[in-house]
């Protein structure tokens, strides 16, 4: 399968994911440096990675607006998209959700993630575990996007994940996270511990890396399922 990924921090890469883009045609589109997006034409499935962006930022960063639509486009022409954190926000935007700070302020730290009972709609839905422990590092939410369902929620909010149409993922949650990549990012992201929310201590959200491996399964189950033939012909 030919994939494209589009990576928006330098700070933010694959993570646990790279084990599962090792097995495809994978090319990594940097805009933040300069470098151009992809056609259409170049993938079947758009990956869009996470970052410490908000979707509203187009004025500081102008090829937001050019990726905002070239997201339409993909999914107008259905293609496969998956999103994670701010990539997730991206898609539920270009699905007409709004996409808001989060009420409480910051969200960091790790939560159970527990199934939505929409879920039992979507052959996805039905296949993943009931309960899973996930990073959060959430400055924005959204709402669910028309005509998704609801995959995944938690106490630190009521959205964490859903689908569309079965050929679109979205997790507000970065279930490719691993223990290099999280300390990673707390060394470059130091300062979000510090903003007003719900924030866990760095030493406890380090402790809880080793489940990780759980949440690194589930996904690579969800890219499985997004990448099978099934999702072209929904």
């Amino acid at each position: 399968m030919r994939i494209a990924v589009i990576q928006h921090s330098a700070a933010t890469g694959s993570a646990a994911l790279e084990r599962w883009l090792g097995e495809h045609q994978v090319s990594v589109y940097q805009p933040y440096a300069g470098a151009a997006l992809p056609t259409l034409e170049e993938f079947e499935l758009l990956v869009l990675l996470g970052g410490s962006l908000s979707v509203h930022d187009e004025r500081s960063h102008a090829w937001l607006a050019e990726e905002k639509r070239l997201i339409h486009r993909a999914l107008l022409a259905r293609k496969r998209v998956f999103g994670t954190e701010f990539g997730a926000q991206l898609l539920a935007e270009a699905l007409g959700a709004r996409v808001s700070s989060c009420a409480d302020g910051v969200r960091i730290g790790w939560w159970q993630l527990e199934k939505d009972p929409q879920s039992r709609l979507s052959p996805l839905g039905r296949m993943l575990p009931q309960r899973l422990l996930a990073l959060h590092w959430q400055r924005e939410t959204c709402n669910l996007p028309h005509g998704a369902i609801a995959l995944y929620g938690s106490a630190a909010g009521e959205l964490q994940g859903f689908v569309w149409q079965e050929r679109a993922i979205g997790l507000l949650c970065p279930l490719e996270c691993d223990a290099q990549s999280l300390d990673e990012r707390l060394q470059h992201d130091a300062a979000d511990l510090r903003l007003p929310g719900r924030v866990q201590d760095a030493a406890s959200i380090r402790d809880a890396a080793p489940h990780s491996a759980s949440a690194n399964a589930t996904l690579l189950r969800m890219l499985d399922y997004l990448s099978d033939a099934h999702a072209h012909m929904t």
